[in-house]
Order: structure tokens, then C-alpha cells, then sequence
């Protein structure tokens, strides 16, 4: 019997100079998101979300708290997965768009992009209403 299980990912908000960062995705699906990916094969979900912070926006980020977790199996259109959500604040390195981003942006809540990839829109509906 073949067991198909869903992917472990994580997603950062990081808490960045009055705002929260988002990337600009540069593969499919298009639109701005939170900083994130895939757990790796041995690595804590803590770990992965300092790793793909620093990948994706060379910040050096300091985790505040698991937010909550999403696991809508229609939150990513390529297959189902389910992220775990942390807190960050930045500490060092500065802002620029790595590896899977072609750009980087601070955002405040009245100003977020209107296309958001993912559940990314609801995940920080959740954050700036204080839901979790």
C-alpha cells in the first residue's frame, strides 16, 4: 500500500521596520507571499524557518512564536501541504529578494499587494485582526 501524505512547510512573518515582509514569487504560483518553504528531510520546523528567512530575504531573523498552523488542502494549488507559521523580527543582514523571489517588500496592513499567492491574504487577516 503507497501512503500519500501531506508536504511540511513553514511561512515567517517577519516584523520589519512597521511593516512585514513579503516576497514576490518568481515561480508559479505568481503573486506576492510570506517568506517560506519546505521542511527538509532532518531539519526542525524552527530550523527550516530560519533557513528559508535568510534564503529568501537575507534577513537574519530571531523566531517570537509559532503562530498557527494552515492546513486547507486547497491552500496550495500544486499539492497538499501544510505550514506551520512563525513570528520573526529581523535582526541582521539587510532586505533583498533570494533564491525563489524576484523581490522583496515591506508592507503595512492598509497597503498589502492585491495579488497574493497561497492563503497568504487569510494568514495575515488571521495576524493583524490578533485571531491566534
Amino acid at each position: 500500500m503507497t501512503h500519500r501524505n501531506p508536504l511540511p512547510t513553514v511561512d515567517i512573518i517577519i516584523e520589519y521596520k512597521s511593516g512585514i515582509v513579503l516576497i514576490e514569487r518568481k515561480n508559479p504560483p505568481p503573486g506576492w507571499a510570506l517568506p517560506g518553504g519546505f521542511a527538509d528531510y532532518g531539519e526542525s520546523l524552527e530550523h527550516a524557518a530560519v533557513r528559508e528567512a535568510k534564503e529568501e530575504t537575507g534577513l537574519d531573523v530571531e523566531l517570537i512564536r509559532q503562530f498557527h498552523t494552515y492546513s486547507d488542502p486547497e491552500r496550495d494549488p500544486r499539492h497538499h501541504t501544510i505550514s506551520t507559521v512563525f513570528i520573526a523580527k529581523a535582526g541582521g543582514g539587510a532586505l533583498r529578494a533570494g533564491d525563489d523571489a524576484g523581490r522583496a517588500g515591506v508592507f503595512g496592513h492598509a497597503a498589502l499587494p492585491e495579488d497574493m499567492a497561497f492563503d497568504h491574504r487569510s494568514i495575515l487577516d488571521d495576524y493583524f485582526s490578533g485571531r491566534f
